[in-house]
């Protein structure tokens, strides 16, 4: 088991000389954001200090004392993540990066643009869309930092067309737990030039190295676009539409997956009842909205009707375009609501993000639905039918916690031993933090989970850099 120092106060003022003393933080001057982060039941760690940084010489020189001194570091972004991956469970530093904010510089003949890890996913996205270019990775919190976002490899709606954020990472500035300042890629498309340490350090939750500066691939903007809503009587039908909906070549930007519940739970909270809980007056049981992008008005309308073919075959009650401006804005800010619709009226929570092929949806749902009437747990769920990415969770109003967390971990038990019988994964896009590390051994094997530790420990030896998470088990006794 790993041991660590305290930070005396000649180590704490040492690091207050870096960053300056309105930068430090200690005490009861801690914010205490920073002992959790969005799913709070994982537990709070409070650091012994905080400091918030605004350079990469600032992240290497604590870095350099910290490594010195055998401290703990956690990296933090915005504290949006869902698996615990920010909480410094060892206390120690939690370095802060949400000052480097800034966005650089565009290269608008290579369609890149050099960012700090502290940038909001939703600052870049609309700042891309000035300069007429898109930033494609859309997950669903907006309020996330982008270096957050490459820490754990984020997702999101439109990944089934573009990909996810590693496949947008050209290159990073990274400070190593030593405090050496390395460049990891090159604004380039492709290299085959030895190991990949750029893409071993996205998604490694930053415990690998701190992530100062990134370089990130762009896309023109999209000239036009038009979602449509397709309802279906139960989830079977409506997932089964989706591998046609693919094999009929309309490339679709994105296709989200809701059932009635959160339908239900969404217009309850946002007050606007976006998506139709009947059509054709039958009762609607799971529905997909559906994104096309184009250069024309006609290429779209030529995608609709093949939309509308395909649809009427797998058993859709209609295909409601979403028409306006408005209208498409309201109903993708009602998907993006869901989460914060559940948390609205759920006093106890936990999730699970698991990924499986697309056509192993219905039947990890089901399986999933008859854990938590079995165990007494309301099962709340939506997700990304396009690549499989669901978010499942286990809800109560009624329980205590602790009975809460031992009926939850019965039915995550059970469902993640049912996602690898499906041929899934862990997580597609929230990570693996401390809360998941066990069922990510158990998934990958005791080979693979070795290996990864190896890895860990070259990059830091003394497992200072946020220990306890994804593979490492230094603080287990």
């Amino acid at each position: 088991m790993a041991t660590y120092n305290k930070i005396t106060p000649e180590i704490a003022a040492q690091l207050k000389a870096v960053v300056g003393e309105r930068r430090f933080f200690e005490g009861e001057d801690i914010d205490p954001n920073y002992s959790h982060d969005e799913m709070p039941i994982y537990g709070k760690y409070l650091p012994d200090v905080a400091v918030d940084v605004e350079t990469t010489e600032e992240v290497s020189e604590i870095m350099k004392i910290c490594s010195a001194n055998k401290i703990p570091v956690t990296c933090r972004g915005a504290g949006t993540g869902l698996v615990g991956g920010c909480v410094p469970l060892a206390g120690g530093v939690v370095l802060c990066t949400r000052r480097m904010d800034k966005i650089l510089a565009y290269d608008m003949e290579n369609l890149v643009v050099r960012i700090q890890p502290g940038v909001l996913l939703k600052d870049l996205a609309a700042d891309a869309l000035d300069h007429g270019l898109m930033y494609p990775p859309d997950p669903g919190e907006k309020t996330a930092t982008v270096g957050g976002n490459i820490s754990t490899n984020a997702g999101g709606m439109r990944a089934v067309k573009y990909g996810v954020t590693r496949d947008y990472v050209l290159a990073l500035t990274v400070v190593l737990a030593d405090g050496r300042i390395i460049e990891l890629g090159k604004s380039v498309c492709k290299t085959s030039s030895g190991y990949s340490l750029l893409h071993l350090m996205v998604g490694s939750e930053g415990t690998l190295g701190i992530i100062t500066e990134m370089t990130m691939k762009l896309i023109p903007k999209p000239i036009c676009d038009v979602s449509c809503l397709v309802p279906f009587r139960d989830v079977e039908s409506c997932i089964h539409s989706v591998p046609k909906i693919k094999l009929a070549n309309l490339d679709p930007q994105s296709i989200e997956f809701m059932d009635a519940d959160i339908v239900t739970s969404s217009a309850a909270f946002t007050g606007n009842p976006i998506f139709p809980e009947n059509v054709n007056n039958e009762e609607v049981g799971a529905s997909i909205l559906v994104t096309f992008v184009g250069n024309d008005e006609d290429e779209l309308d030529q995608k609709m009707i093949k939309l509308g073919e395909v649809a009427e075959e797998a058993g859709a009650l209609d295909v409601l375009v979403v028409a306006t401006s408005a209208n498409k804005k309201e109903a993708w800010a009602a998907r993006s609501s869901f989460l914060t619709a559940i948390e609205a009226d759920t006093k106890l929570i936990d999730e699970m993000d698991v990924v499986v092929p697309v056509d192993k949806i219905p039947d990890f749902l089901i399986y999933i639905r008859q854990l938590g009437e079995e165990n007494g747990i309301r099962i709340r769920n939506f997700g990304h039918a396009g690549d499989g990415n669901l978010h499942i969770y286990c809800c109560s109003n009624d329980l205590e916690e602790e009975e809460f967390k031992k009926k939850v971990k019965v039915i995550m038990d059970a469902a993640y031993t049912k996602c690898a019988e499906l041929e899934g994964q862990v997580s597609g896009e929230h990570s693996i933090g401390h809360a998941k590390m066990v069922y990510l051994e158990e998934s990958v094997g005791e080979d693979v989970f070795k290996l990864m530790g190896e890895i860990k420990k070259v990059f830091d030896p003394d497992y200072i850099l946020n220990p306890g998470k994804v593979c490492d088990s230094s603080l287990v006794s």
